[in-house]
């Protein structure tokens, strides 16, 4: 239908250079029955059989008048595209700007027709979460900064409302610890499962199924409200303890400038082997901190017996027999 559409247009468009070039045919047959030995005769003689030529109302259908006819057209199209090509384009009225505000229309492109499926930017105006639309005029990044004091209705009124859309996965801060509690069950149950035809689906007892978020929590203030890491468990090769114990250090140095290197130096020793004696020979349940911890305040050092050894010399003393 679309490709229909577009040769009536074509059609249209060029209808006026189709019809000069059938009447320049008229030209053409003056300049074929001018008599004459060369062209300056056959011009004198153009001036006497023109009139007649131009009396007929049909044009002429020789091969030769039919090309003359077709360079008239084509000449005259060529000329009219060269000059809109070139030409100034003008906004006669918007000298000023052309900013309005928005309509309806204006903002539908880019809205989803599944409201669920949309960021919601204000009453009237959504954004679809489709990263790749049918037009692709229409994407847009889904960054919006929200703006606003204390009180203003920032976390009510736009971030709570996004969230019930549930069309994502999301990180929240909830630094005043309030929207876990007000949209926590929520997530937990989920958004419905929605078909194809945008509407939730139901299982065999008619019960609409529900999607529930996998909700993790990290609270800085009450830890027994949070839920752990344990680097340990993402430990698999030396330079990953490396890595940690580079991190470790740095987090635990405290402020102030740096005393001598080599502490440093012997205190990321001591920790590599440790950690590493943890993630090579202690069970899974044992690779934590706790089990750090426990091996540094296993290590006793008496300075009146050199010979003394503590619980974790004996254990590397052991490893060192068993794996030489």
């Amino acid at each position: 239908m679309k490709k229909t559409l577009d040769i009536k247009k074509l059609i249209l468009l060029n209808m006026p250079y189709i019809l000069l070039g059938l009447f320049a045919t008229n030209f053409g047959e003056a300049w074929r029955m001018a008599q004459g030995a060369d062209a300056s005769e056959k011009f004198l003689s153009l001036v006497a059989v023109l009139p007649g030529a131009l009396q007929s109302f049909w044009p002429s259908l020789h091969p030769l008048d039919l090309l003359v006819g077709l360079c008239c057209g084509g000449c005259l199209r060529l000329a009219v595209y060269l000059k809109s090509k070139n030409a100034k384009k003008y906004r006669h009225g918007l000298e000023y700007g052309s900013a309005r505000w928005g309509t309806r229309e204006d903002i539908a492109p880019y809205v989803d027709p599944v409201f669920q499926n949309n960021m919601i930017l204000t009453k009237t105006e959504s954004l679809t979460m489709n990263s790749r639309p049918k037009d692709p005029k229409t994407a847009r990044n889904k960054n919006v900064l929200v703006i606003g004091g204390s009180g203003s209705g920032k976390t009510r009124f736009w971030l709570k409302p996004n969230l019930m859309q549930m069309h994502s996965s999301y990180v929240v801060t909830d630094p005043k610890g309030t929207i876990l509690v007000e949209c926590g069950k929520m997530l937990q149950r989920g958004a419905p499962k929605l078909g194809k035809d945008g509407k939730p689906m139901k299982d065999k007892h008619g019960k609409i199924i529900y999607e529930p978020y996998q909700i993790k929590i990290l609270n800085t203030i009450n830890f027994k409200k949070s839920m752990h890491y344990n680097p340990f468990a993402y430990i698999h090769s030396e330079k990953d303890i490396l890595k940690l114990v580079t991190t470790l250090i740095a987090n635990t140095k405290g402020e102030g400038k740096a005393g001598d290197d080599f502490w440093v130096k012997a205190e990321t020793l001591l920790y590599c082997a440790l950690i590493g004696y943890i993630h090579y020979e202690a069970p899974v349940e044992e690779q934590n901190f706790s089990t750090l911890i426990e091996f540094i305040n296993a290590m006793e050092v008496r300075e009146d017996d050199e010979e003394f050894k503590n619980p974790v010399d004996l254990m590397f003393d052991a490893l060192e027999a068993e794996k030489p």
